[in-house]
């Protein structure tokens, strides 16, 4: 029975709806706005509903400190305490009881409540709310749910809800097979929207939004909530604002961000003492779920950054970006839900306009080895065999198996079905992203448990001495207590502390020792878990002098401040690095020194040994050497004493097919010779058109087919077995290319080729001309006195082709280019006649060239000879 109040709330106006739909459908879609209710008045509205029975609710929230949040409400208006009919369970923190009906918990607790019971037994609804913000783990907990629904509970259904202000509602509908879709107005009450001036992404944010803060608080009277990109803008902002705060007796200035221990979350959204006005600063945490009471004002920065994962260098990025329009009008609804409110939005109206309608779904940008290695344990090898709204990107996930491979969670069966390893089914059952439960696992296999924790705990928080340099030794030995930790950082360490604790204690659950397992000392452990973790981020020096500049095992070029400590280290196992998309280098942001003795031992499993037959493209040259490499980084190389004669001609004729014929050593007779051979194919096809001639079947005509096309598709024929003494590229051009080809023509074809296509032509003047067989028809070019008496057109190929005839000029310019000479000298050579006479007068222009003599010479030479 709900209590009275509820009925206030604007969701109330749908609860029967939703309750006489549930009666008869396994799901709908609830689509209500910001401050509706629909959070924690639906659970408890369904609560006593006949076909839940006994069973329980799980309400799914994408954060821990709205999941928390809610159970404490939903208690509070039971008038009950937490972990009686209502209760919660996060990462690391839980509270429910044996009387417990509705369980609030993250989206990454269903995955794991699913692996454990496929069933969901004891579970009757599944409400997944806010499912707008599309979390990698809530698109993963859908899949899994609607899948063990499927096979699991045909006796009993599973009902499932998904809520949202911002969802397109058809598109979840269709999902979940055509549910009914169920809409709140809500109450929200209007907030005026007061735009800046247009700003570029490049330009900071945070005295524009001083200034904004500075006017909300001299204009306005109740508490305001700030939205920014990151931790970074929220501590700026918050130091800026500290001589402004001091002005004022009634303000308070409080943090939100998903680091920040659930206890300073908290309070900044409780609400204030009786005249105290809040600043809450906040990543988009506080976009929906949370209800901050008083706020009246909502400050936008109209900026996320959201991690997006790069599957060409296996790293995720963050990235600032502009907010989605559906996200702006949800953190401009923040103002609205108890009075009237403003937003100052950061930006133009112009540039509001611009903004896309919805954020990217997470699963279509980010790193999806946690996705991956659940799907694994669930028994799925295909992501296409669950439902998805939006399939996991073929590109990442191909990515996701090779990382999971990576840290010996993962082998390909004998099928080609990829499968978890035992120490992955153990990763599976880590809370953790698999690179920090594999180095924990791994931690424990060297004798170095408390270690890896230590630094699990220290990588899974903010490094708050980052900024002393890049060795992560420094922040180690403030919680090993081998440095002095300065009272400021207390908070920090009792908190990094008491995670490691939990660390060991689920170390302790899951962990069975391994066959490798072998002790490392403690100087080496950091670089060892680190290279564990990060094997695609193992750095080495690079060669040329520049000691902060490394080569990463994923290929990419990795700098380190010039004056941090580890510059000039010659190996580094890195566990942070950033920069851009398009960038060819990242920087270092944390990283240890590794001793590359361990790759000897421990860290064997991550080399590779290979024998390389390729053609090297830096150096040009023809390689045949065993390797050992961890990733793209090459430890020895050494020749190999036999190459096999496949992998020799794969590898150079791959070179030739990728740079073409042209690196052989043709000339211009070879080529005339092979357009010769060209000729006489076509003429043999019955067709004139050489590049015709080429598309036929070889054995269509007794001449070779010496295309390029089909010289490059049969190379292993003829020319792979002259390859045996190429090492450079150089040594291409010492191949006896002409031999090679000649070859190709079985006798008596070469006899055939001189009759038939001659290289030159006798021509009336008795001088012997060469023929131009690279361009078709061939050409003849000629001087004109030399082909006077001459009437027939000559020809090649039996006579089958006539040549194109180039009459030239006493200087060898082109006179009349034609195939038909009688008819020139009938129409065309007056003209010719007239216009040369007087230019050459030294050379014969006679009346009629057809009774003339030929002559290459001049009359003077012409009559001197004849005398």
């Amino acid at each position: 029975m709900l209590p009275g109040h509820f009925m206030d709330l604007p969701i109330s106006d749908v609860l029967d709806s939703i309750r006489d739909t549930l009666q008869f459908r396994h799901q709908l879609v609830l689509q209500a706005p910001p401050g509706a209710g629909k959070t924690t008045v639906v659970p408890l509205a369904l609560l006593g509903e006949p076909w839940l029975r006994d069973q329980k609710i799980l309400l799914l929230e994408p954060r821990r400190v709205a999941a928390r949040a809610a159970a404490l409400r939903m208690a509070e208006l039971l008038g009950e305490s937490v972990g009686e009919t209502v209760g919660y369970r996060i990462r690391q923190e839980g509270c429910v009881g044996p009387q417990t009906r509705i369980e609030v918990i993250t989206e990454g607790i269903l995955t794991r409540m699913v692996q454990s019971d496929p069933g969901l037994d004891g579970v009757g609804l599944v409400i997944f709310d806010e499912f707008h913000e599309r979390n990698l783990d809530s698109d993963l907990g859908l899949a899994l749910t609607m899948q063990s629904r499927n096979v699991f509970r045909d006796d009993s259904p599973l009902k499932i809800i998904l809520m949202s202000a911002t969802l397109d509602g058809e598109e979840a509908a269709n999902l979940l097979g055509g549910a009914p879709v169920i809409t709140s107005e809500g109450r929200q009450f209007p907030v005026e929207t007061i735009y800046g001036p247009s700003y570029h992404l490049s330009d900071s944010i945070v005295g524009r939004t001083v200034l904004a803060i500075q006017q909300a608080v001299e204009d306005h009277h109740g508490s305001i909530l700030v939205f920014l990109p990151g931790q970074g803008e929220i501590h700026h902002v918050q130091r800026e604002l500290q001589s402004i705060v001091q002005r004022y007796e009634d303000l308070q200035v409080l943090p939100l961000y998903g680091g920040l221990p659930l206890a300073k979350q908290q309070e900044a959204i409780a609400p204030t003492v009786h005249g105290i006005r809040k600043i809450v600063l906040s990543t988009n945490i506080a976009e929906s779920s949370l209800t901050i009471d008083g706020v009246e004002v909502v400050i936008d920065a109209g900026l996320i950054r959201v991690p997006i994962f790069d599957p060409s260098t296996g790293m995720t990025r963050l990235d600032t970006r502009r907010v989605s329009r559906s996200s702006a009008e949800q953190r401009a609804g923040r103002a609205g839900r108890l009075a009237p409110g403003h937003c100052y939005r950061l930006w133009s109206e112009e540039q509001h306009g611009q903004l896309i309608a919805k954020a990217t779904p997470e699963i279509l940008q980010a790193d999806l080895a946690p996705l991956a290695l659940q799907l694994l344990a669930w028994g799925v090898d295909n992501p296409e065999e669950l439902d998805w709204l939006d399939p996991p990107p073929p590109g990442p996930y191909s990515q996701a198996i090779s990382q999971l491979i990576a840290c010996s969670a993962v082998y390909e069966g004998a099928s080609g079905i990829y499968q978890l390893t035992p120490h992955g089914v153990r990763l599976a059952q880590m809370p953790l992203h698999p690179r920090l439960s594999h180095m924990l696992l791994v931690g424990c296999d060297i004798h170095a448990t408390q270690t890896a924790c230590l630094l699990a705990a220290l990588l899974s928080e903010r490094n708050p001495v980052a900024n002393q340099g890049v060795d992560l030794v420094t922040a180690m030995h403030l919680l090993t207590g081998q440095s002095r930790c300065p009272q400021a950082l207390t908070p920090w360490l009792k908190r990094t502390l008491k995670q490691a604790d939990r660390f060991h204690d689920l170390c302790k659950r899951v962990h069975k020792p391994r066959k490798f397992a072998i002790p490392v000392s403690e100087e080496d452990a950091l670089g060892v878990l680190l290279a564990s973790a990060y094997s695609d981020r193992i750095a080495r020096l690079r060669p040329g002098g520049d000691p902060t500049i490394y080569q990463m095992s994923n290929g990419r070029s990795a700098v380190l401040p010039a004056e941090d400590s580890l510059a000039g280290q010659g190996w580094l196992a890195v566990a942070e690095v950033g920069g851009h998309v398009g960038e060819s280098s990242d920087r270092i942001y944390s990283a240890t020194a590794l001793n590359p003795a361990m790759f000897e031992d421990v860290l064997s499993p991550l080399l590779r040994q290979e024998d390389f037959v390729e053609w090297d493209k830096k150096s040009n040259q023809f390689i045949a050497e065993s390797r050992i490499s961890m990733g793209l980084l090459v430890l020895s190389s050494n020749p190999l004493d036999e190459v096999p004669d496949q992998a020799r001609n794969d590898a150079l004729l791959g070179v030739v097919r990728k740079e073409g014929l042209a690196m052989l050593p043709w000339n211009r007779k070879l080529e005339l010779w092979r357009a010769r051979v060209m000729l006489l194919r076509a003429a043999d096809l019955g067709t004139l058109d050489v590049d015709a001639a080429a598309e036929f079947n070889a054995t269509s005509s007794l001449w070779p087919d010496l295309s390029n096309a089909t010289l490059l598709a049969t190379l292993e024929e003829w020319l792979a077995p002259y390859l045996g003494d190429v090492r450079r590229l150089e040594d291409f051009q010492k191949i006896d290319l002409k031999s090679i080809l000649y070859n190709l023509l079985p006798w008596p074809l070469p006899l055939d080729l001189e009759r038939l296509a001659p290289e030159h032509l006798v021509v009336p003047s008795g001088s012997r001309i060469a023929v131009d067989y690279n361009e078709y028809p061939p050409v003849l070019a000629v001087k004109l006195q030399e082909m006077f008496g001459c009437e027939d057109t000559p020809r090649v190929a039996d006579g089958k082709i006539p040549v194109l005839i180039h009459l030239l000029s006493p200087a060898g310019r082109p006179l009349q280019i034609t195939q038909d000479l009688a008819g020139f000298w009938r129409s065309g050579y007056e003209e010719v006649k007239k216009e040369m006479r007087g230019r050459y007068p030294k050379h014969p222009w006679p009346d009629d060239p057809l009774e003339a003599q030929a002559t290459p010479h001049t009359k003077n030479r012409s009559n001197k000879k004849l005398a």
